[in-house]
């Protein structure tokens, strides 16, 4: 109980505590009691401190009973949510997918060489520079083609008719073959596909190995499914998923006859047709017109241009860069 400023009773106060044998002459001096304002601000901070304890306690408990609510675990505020990750293509805002490996090449190591030529270099080192023919580049120059700075060639096999669906050889594509191996350049092949069914991918492959008939290749077969735009062709009512099934089927085919298999194809097809994760064990061959590729997604050969000028070769061709 506090009787006081001092917390003394009325006697205490008025008779100050003496040493033995003092009498009333030979009082000590106290030191002064504490004031009453010192003791009312002294009082108030206790009090504030006993508060800020109790609400502590307070707030542990509510803690406590909110984790053991829980199963213990503390349950954390929602997060804010996070903006959607999307991209541009044309006019269309795409939601990337999910499980698809991304774009690697750094855009700045791309540059344009004397001859106007896309280059890319990186690490020390260099894409190889490339073209893809057919039969449409008549006769080639191999070795002008060679000396021109042109590292590999993909030549068209064969391709399958658009209306009737028979399989055709490439006129050009046996004298291809040689000249480009006598010339040193490595070398690799696509087949022009119309096919409607996995079974008729199968089909195509299996012609592709036929006519290879075991020769070696330093670049891969590829798979090169395309619209016919302005023609009723059978292939009009193909849609993604059946496009996606066919490539796969040809690449199965191809790989199990001891070829590296790829899929060529132009950014609608790999945005909105094909589903490229269902693909991305086998090469990716992007058609993409431009002097730095915008494709969002991964891709190991990029055909870049196809108003391509190169000695040996009368007219335009397809220029191609492999990372």
């Amino acid at each position: 109980m506090n009787n006081g400023p001092s917390g003394l009773d009325a006697r205490e106060r008025e008779e100050p505590v003496r040493a033995p044998g003092e009498g009333a002459g030979s009082r000590k001096r106290r030191r002064n009691p504490p004031s009453s304002g010192a003791q009312s601000s002294q009082s108030s901070l206790t009090a504030l401190s006993l508060a800020l304890s109790a609400a502590a306690l307070v707030m542990a408990g509510i803690a406590l009973a909110l984790v053991l609510r829980n199963g213990g675990e503390a349950e954390l505020p929602p997060a804010a949510p996070e903006e959607p990750v999307t991209f541009r293509f044309g006019g269309m805002v795409l939601t990337p997918v999910e499980g698809m490996p991304l774009n690697p090449y750094d855009k700045d190591a791309f540059g344009l060489d004397e001859k106007g030529r896309v280059t890319y270099a990186q690490d020390g080192r260099r894409a190889k520079t490339g073209i893809d023919v057919s039969t449409h580049q008549k006769d080639i120059d191999w070795p002008a083609v060679a000396a021109d700075g042109i590292d590999f060639a993909i030549l068209r096999l064969g391709h399958r008719g658009y209306t009737e669906g028979g399989l055709f050889l490439d006129e050009a594509f046996e004298k291809n073959l040689q000249g480009a191996l006598d010339a040193g350049l490595e070398v690799g092949v696509y087949f022009f596909s119309q096919a409607v069914t996995p079974r008729e991918a199968e089909e195509e492959a299996e012609y592709v190995l036929d006519v290879l008939d075991g020769q070696a290749l330093a670049f891969p077969v590829a798979f090169d499914w395309e619209s016919i735009p302005g023609d009723d062709a059978r292939t009009d009512g193909l849609d993604g998923e059946g496009m996606t099934r066919c490539a796969a089927a040809f690449c199965r085919r191809i790989e199990a006859g001891g070829y590296r298999p790829a899929v060529y194809f132009n950014q609608t097809q790999g945005y909105l047709r094909y589903d490229l994760r269902e693909l991305t064990k086998y090469d990716l061959w992007l058609a993409e017109y431009d002097t730095v590729p915008d494709f969002y997604y991964h891709f190991d050969l990029w055909q870049y241009s196809h108003t391509g000028r190169v000695d040996g070769i009368q007219g335009d061709v397809d220029m191609d860069l492999a990372f």
